[in-house]
């Protein structure tokens, strides 16, 4: 992760939110005589907070699981040609 003091935070405030936003990657901004912080896009904290969420689910967990060792065996669902047709918007 990148980091920048809070100094040179404010000088190119423009250019390192535009740069965070751009490029889906927090900036840590780092204090003196406080405690450092994190400046990220609302789409990248939303993607956390729901894996986050899902993280913590057990039963999603627990699906999750289930789906790989089916997919592993192969024994998971196939959908037909007309299917993945529709699927990918062919």
């Amino acid at each position: 992760m990148e980091s920048i003091s809070v100094n040179r935070f404010r000088e190119n405030l423009r250019k390192s939110v535009e740069k965070v936003v751009k490029d889906h990657a927090p900036l840590k901004v780092t204090r003196r005589n406080g405690e450092d912080f994190i400046v990220m896009s609302v789409v990248d904290w939303d993607r956390e907070q729901e894996t986050l969420y899902i993280l913590q689910n057990n039963e999603l967990m627990k699906q999750i699981a289930s789906s790989i060792e089916t997919h592993q065996a192969g024994k998971g669902y196939r959908p037909s040609p007309e299917e993945m047709d529709e699927i990918t918007g062919i």
